[in-house]
């Protein structure tokens, strides 16, 4: 995971493609892994709910299997996203030091899991178990650097990469902006805390998103692709030419990986599609820069 390649380096990277495991439902993970690898992807990226509702649940025995799924079907596991999503009453800031303290170990247990099954990112999004209480900014930004801090040891020796993930309204009411994640990442000042850039969260805002990501590039270690409806990329009316030139000249060097939040028309197709699209896109990009 490291980020000192030269110019001359990475104009010759190609890009990486995931895509999210939720997108196949109830699929069982063998079909998933096997899916995805024939689609042409380069990894996948795991929401933990979908193994169960809670991660201390997964035993070692399914944990080597899952790994070893999808190292048989060519597949990197990427990482992992919704983290929070279950089991029930988290909270990374609360005022309630009970729940905060219970946050902050589910999220070890997460790293955990993360480091057993080879996933080398984890995207804190949860927009409901980060909502502020009674308005109160301030303390909900230092808890949370409080939370996150505790994480640090944890994710150095697991060698893993907690990402901060902006999301804007109405989904979420706190570091709504990559501005606001950027200075997250900063403030906490690690190289296993980086920043996560989403596409349609990046269309809420006010700069055109190559721009963003001209600005924060060198904190980014991972970035989700979907259309501003929500769909997936190509789905829509998002261009992604000028993102995808913009990853390209600052040297982004993570995974580009599919996150949708409507499931039609099917899995197939989105998947699919969606790979269609960026690898046009980021081709285009490559032909045009080399």
């Amino acid at each position: 995971m490291s980020h000192d390649l030269s110019p001359i380096t990475y104009l010759h990277m190609k890009p990486r493609f995931a895509i999210c495991n939720e997108t196949f439902g109830d699929w069982p993970w063998q079909r998933v892994c096997a899916a995805v690898a024939g689609f042409g992807y380069d990894g996948i990226e795991i929401a933990p709910f979908t193994f169960a509702p809670s991660v201390e649940a997964i035993s070692p025995q399914r944990r080597q299997e899952i790994r070893q799924v999808a190292e048989d079907n060519g597949l990197e596991i990427v990482g992992l996203h919704w983290l929070l999503t279950s089991p029930p009453g988290l909270h990374i800031h609360t005022v309630d030091a009970t729940i905060r303290q219970r946050t902050v170990e589910y999220l070890r247990h997460l790293i955990h899991f993360a480091g057993d099954i080879g996933a080398g990112i984890m995207v804190f999004g949860s927009p409901q178990q980060r909502r502020l209480e009674a308005g109160d900014y301030a303390g909900a930004w230092q808890r949370t650097q409080d939370s996150f801090r505790e994480l640090l040891p944890t994710l150095r020796e697991r060698d893993v990469i907690l990402c901060q993930e902006a999301l804007p309204g109405p989904e979420s009411d706190f570091i709504m902006t990559a501005a606001e994640a950027a200075r997250m990442v900063r403030e906490i000042n690690d190289p296993h805390f980086r920043l996560m850039l989403d596409m349609k969260s990046m269309c809420a805002e006010t700069q055109p998103a190559a721009t963003i990501i001209g600005e924060f590039c060198p904190l980014v270690e991972h970035f989700h692709a979907n259309d501003a409806n929500r769909r997936g990329p190509g789905f829509g009316a998002t261009d992604f030419h000028p993102v995808a030139a913009a990853l390209h000249d600052c040297g982004f060097q993570g995974y580009v990986s599919v996150e949708v939040f409507d499931y039609t028309p099917d899995p197939e197709t989105i998947a699919r599609e969606s790979l269609r699209y960026l690898k046009e896109v980021f081709a285009g990009t490559t032909n045009e820069h080399e």
